[in-house]
């Protein structure tokens, strides 16, 4: 009998307990796909969730359970079939692979599957391991410039430039943002990156507000002092903006953004945050505006690769933390009382 190989994990084993503990290796690549050594992890909000409280909504954590999602790595096998990649390329990789059978799938927005296996979304297994096997198609080659901590920042640069394609933004265009955590400072980076000309970004701890100066806003608020929207009708003459984004989550972001929102402006809505929230739709339909919902993202991996490659974007500001793979459950100890400064917690496998 051939022993099974196995490998180092980071597993939620149930809330509150986490440990690198040794699990089955993946084994060699399938027809399709691509077996990884994993090199560079991010910490996302999720994660950190899932350590503390065991579920998000639906998904319960029922048993152990490999952590992470963000992430980037070096193939060392291709299976049968694959083309574009070779042992040795470095790669990020998508960690929601769909069915590609349903309605959807067909139309091109697979984000929205509801077989959907991701990463570290119970009961599928997370990358926060020492190798992983995943569909080609959906890890992506990355540029000889970039590192792999950039390659795993991707994952949330994916969702800032998902939303953009979503609200249209383009050249010359007025954004306000709600929220200047990661999500925000993604979604900031790639409104500027696709033409932002003005961009306010609201939020109520000065750090963060600091790095979204540094990272191209306009002007920031600090909503604990001042309005967001009396600050952008001010600055636009009382136009308001073209686009707004709430990255935060919090119950009153949606209607602070109809109410900056210019004239058929359009809203989007990013962060997830405690239910019911309560809008003004008549102020939504006096101004005609459009509100859209952005569930991750769909074919934006291509585009934020390049945005980086060719350095309209640039996302290693963001990395504020390093761990070691060796240290990663006293990462996760600091991820869940940062500092105000926090901001992407990296944990290095290399």
């Amino acid at each position: 009998m051939t022993e099974t190989r196995r490998m180092k994990a980071l597993v939620l084993n149930r809330p509150g307990d986490i440990a690198i503990n040794e699990v089955p290796d993946p084994g060699e690549p399938g027809p399709g796909e691509v077996r990884v050594r994993v090199g560079a992890v991010g910490i996302c909000g999720s994660d950190v969730h899932y350590y503390e409280h065991g579920r998000i909504g639906d998904f319960v954590v029922e048993a152990p359970m490999v952590l992470g999602h963000e992430t980037a790595g070096v193939v060392e096998a291709v299976g049968a079939g694959v083309s574009g990649l070779s042992p040795g390329d470095r790669v990020a990789m998508e960690p929601g692979v769909p069915c590609d059978e349903c309605e959807v799938c067909q139309s091109g927005r697979y984000n929205l599957c509801a077989n959907v296996r991701f990463w570290a979304t119970p009961p599928v297994h997370g990358s926060l391991a020492e190798y992983v096997v995943h569909p080609a198609r959906f890890s992506y080659r990355l540029t000889d410039s970039m590192s792999l901590e950039e390659g795993a920042l991707m994952e949330p640069l994916a969702v800032g430039v998902h939303a953009c394609n979503r609200a249209g933004v383009k050249p010359g265009d007025t954004v306000a943002i709600v929220g200047a955590g990661t999500i925000g400072c993604v979604t900031l980076l790639a409104a500027k990156a696709f033409g932002a000309e003005q961009v306010f970004v609201s939020d109520v701890v000065t750090e963060r507000l600091a790095r979204a100066e540094s990272l191209g806003a306009t002007q920031v608020v600090d909503a604990r002092s001042e309005s967001l929207a009396e600050v952008v009708m001010d600055a636009t003459g009382g136009r308001g903006v073209d686009v707004g984004f709430d990255c935060s989550g919090a119950p009153g972001a949606p209607g602070i953004l109809l109410e900056a929102a210019a004239r058929a402006g359009r809203v989007v809505l990013i962060g997830m945050g405690a239910q019911p929230v309560t809008v003004d739709t008549v102020a939504a339909m006096v101004k005609e505006a459009d509100v859209f919902g952005v569930f991750r993202y769909a074919n934006a991996y291509p585009k934020a690769i390049e945005l980086v490659a060719n350095g309209s974007i640039d996302v290693a500001p963001l990395i504020t933390d390093r761990y070691r793979f060796a240290d990663a459950v006293s990462a996760f100890e600091f991820a869940r009382t940062p500092r105000p400064d926090t901001c992407k917690i990296m944990i290095g496998l290399e």
